[in-house]
């Protein structure tokens, strides 16, 4: 149950959602009261910051920072596992197996496949759990690293971790304290090293799918609001969110239960 209200009220309070429900109090407050000038600042306000927070220049400086902690790993540290987190997915058979994963996903997959082939006799462990009745998480990403060239006997999938605190859990039992490659998203990967150190883990940090853009772009690129770039907003307000979250625990502590 808590599990769910976390995820609930995490939902509501991306930009997007808490935006448009202040953009309705202020609707209901125009239309339905007599607080005139509140409704309009509320909705003026609201207006302001959707429309800020779709444009390049403020969604990449707010994401940039977060992203920028860990470098792409170009390294060779002799290492057993390949840890790729689990992320948005679907599951439909007659799809193309890279089709079942969505947004972060794929880009994790298949940096943890570069990885994989330039550390031979590795094995990659896939974890996240399942949603609703299909298969798991963990499994669907399997099926695209062995849509990739990766031979099922060379994975290890944990189908059972809801969030990255459960995640560090279960590679905790199956790497103990031998040093392992974890991939993630560059936004989540400070995150998600903060629980892995907490458990005691060795974690050699690996981010893929780097969205904030430092290469030149076109001014109407940079100057038109972009759903794109909300979501680079939404992926810099979640990592805050589910920091401040982790911190208020105490789950990015050594020892931590």
């Amino acid at each position: 149950m808590l599990f769910n209200l976390k995820k609930f009220f995490g939902a509501l309070l991306m930009p997007l959602p808490l935006l448009m429900l202040l953009m309705g109090l202020a609707l209901l407050l125009l239309w339905f009261t007599r607080w005139q000038k509140s409704g309009k600042t509320i909705f003026t306000l609201s207006w302001l910051f959707l429309l800020l927070f779709s444009l390049q220049p403020v969604a990449d400086r707010l994401l940039r920072p977060i992203e920028a902690e860990y470098q792409t790993y170009r390294g060779n540290d002799p290492v057993s596992y390949i840890v790729v987190l689990g992320g948005g997915y679907t599951y439909n058979p007659d799809w193309a197996p890279s089709s079942n994963l969505l947004g972060n996903s794929l880009p994790r997959v298949t940096e943890g496949v570069r990885l994989y082939l330039a550390h031979p006799g590795a094995r990659m462990v896939f974890t996240g759990a399942s949603a609703g009745s299909m298969q798991s998480n963990a499994a669907t990403a399997a099926l695209v690293a062995e849509s990739l060239g990766v031979p099922r006997s060379n994975m290890v999938i944990l189908g059972e971790p809801r969030d990255t605190e459960e995640e560090a859990a279960q590679v905790a039992k199956l790497v103990g304290e031998q040093p392992f490659i974890l991939v993630t998203s560059a936004n989540h990967l400070p995150r998600a090293m903060r629980f892995f150190e907490a458990k005691g883990l060795h974690p050699i940090p690996a981010p893929a799918n780097q969205l904030a853009i430092d290469s030149p772009l076109n001014i109407w690129d940079r100057a038109t609001p972009s759903s794109m770039f909300l979501g680079h907003t939404e992926r810099a307000w979640y990592e805050t969110l589910g920091s401040l979250w982790q911190w208020l625990k105490g789950a990015d502590r050594a020892g931590a239960e």
